[in-house]
């Protein structure tokens, strides 16, 4: 073999090499290119961050924004969850939730979800306004809404057409979101006085275990004050707009469970039959 050939064999072996390695960095290229970006994590933070100001026992709701549309679509009934519980002969608490739906709503929704536990959400309609969505998520899943007024207003200090404005513009918003409108009050500051009632002419619930989550912004506190205060046929308040609340959650739910307590929306534990005031269960009935 002369020499002129040997060259040329040498030169077109490179050239392979040369080809093979510019289809391998292109492959690679592409792939970085069309890899997904890690996706940012859903872990709720540490501390338990305002959620705007203060204003008594309760919070205030959030800035009020449009009401949505009222033609909007609306959703079919909750579904059924879990077996029919009878609370005149097990164990039954009532969880509720007050001035939602806010950013913890849909943590707080997981957590009685992997407990197959039922709540009733009294919720501020401009809050409702503003995260529709939210509040259809947590009616699917089974829960109760009830009205907590349209901007958490003491009710005992309007006039009997600011009471019925707070209820109605709250009772829109509602329906708009899932198509039903609330048939339980809860009054912001659990303020009310024999005038609010005649405005009302549905049920008010109150209750009977207060954990002051409000004030505590302390997991650990909520959940002691909770489990020490409990009996069968409580209605206990907490408020799903504070972190803190949604993280003492998983004790409560797991020790009330172990106690044999069933978790049940406040229209079970009358079993429909909701009192025109109501506190807790009479566990004697």
């Amino acid at each position: 073999m002369d020499s002129h050939t040997s060259a040329r064999r040498r030169r077109k072996h490179l050239i392979g090499i040369v080809a093979l390695a510019t289809c391998l960095v292109a492959t690679y290229s592409s792939a970085l290119l069309t890899r997904p970006a890690a996706s940012a994590s859903t872990e709720l933070p540490e501390d338990d961050p305002p959620i705007g100001p203060e204003s008594g026992p309760e919070g205030a709701a959030s800035t009020p924004t449009a009401a949505p549309d009222a033609s909007a679509e609306t959703k079919a009934g909750p579904p059924e969850l879990g077996e029919r519980v009878d609370c005149r002969h097990v164990k039954c608490v009532a969880l509720t939730f007050d001035d939602g739906p806010g950013p913890y709503t849909s943590a707080l929704l997981r957590e009685l979800a992997a407990h197959r536990a039922l709540g009733t959400f009294f919720v501020v309609g401009r809050n409702v306004a503003e995260h529709p969505d939210i509040l259809r998520e947590t009616y699917l899943e089974g829960h109760e809404i009830g009205s907590h007024t349209w901007s958490h207003a003491d009710l005992t200090r309007l006039s009997a057409a600011g009471i019925r404005k707070e209820l109605s513009r709250t009772d829109h918003a509602i329906k708009a979101a899932i198509g039903i409108t609330p048939q339980l009050v809860r009054p912001p500051y659990g303020a009310f006085n024999k005038f609010v009632l005649r405005q009302m002419r549905r049920p008010l619930v109150m209750w009977d275990v207060d954990t002051l989550d409000w004030q505590l912004r302390d997991r650990a506190k909520v959940t002691r004050k909770a489990l020490k205060l409990v009996r069968p046929g409580s209605i206990i308040l907490f408020h799903d707009i504070h972190l803190s609340t949604v993280r003492a959650m998983p004790h409560v739910l797991d020790t009330l469970s172990k106690r044999g307590y069933h978790f049940v929306t406040v229209s079970q534990l009358f079993d429909g039959k909701t009192p025109d005031v109501a506190y807790a269960r009479d566990p004697r009935l």
